[in-house]
């Protein structure tokens, strides 16, 4: 029996914005920055709409059995560096709990890479937090390099 479930990566709706910042709350880190509450507040509708109308962002939904259990968002950067090349920046990825270790993240990370490809981008490229070991060591045997260091300064 296989480990893998039946899965379908898709375009986020407007539907789908309670459960992507469900798993965007759901660990430690997610869970200190996002309000995972009922009613949403209207801010994460307000970037869903930017979001869903600006076509360098792709934000991505995983189903299986109608249930999200994943999900990221992929932006296409054009840029004058490597000769006027289109970089892909993968942000937020998240696979709920209950459903890691069964090869989503793979499959969702290989389906950004060949709309990278798709989309003619010469490299993607993603920061993770240095919280997050288990998630350096997977994107390593995907076959991103740890090359840069990342550096953030928060406005707000």
């Amino acid at each position: 029996m296989s480990n893998q479930p039946d899965i379908r990566i898709r375009k986020a709706t407007r539907a789908d914005v309670a459960e992507i910042v469900r798993l965007l709350a759901d660990d430690h880190l997610g869970s200190q920055r996002e309000k995972y509450q009922e009613p949403l507040p209207p801010a994460y509708y307000e970037a869903f709409a930017e979001i869903d109308s600006d076509p360098h962002h792709e934000l991505v939904v995983v189903e299986t059995a109608g249930a999200i259990i994943g999900t990221l968002q992929l932006t296409f950067l054009p840029g004058l560096s490597y000769q006027g090349s289109t970089r892909a920046l993968v942000e937020a990825v998240r696979v709920d709990e209950h459903h890691r270790n069964k090869g989503i993240g793979a499959r969702l990370m290989a389906w950004a890479i060949d709309r990278a490809r798709a989309k003619g981008c010469y490299l993607i490229q993603l920061t993770t937090h240095n919280e997050r070991p288990d998630a350096h060591r997977f994107y390593l045997r995907l076959g991103f390099t740890s090359s840069h260091t990342g550096m953030k300064l928060v406005l707000k």
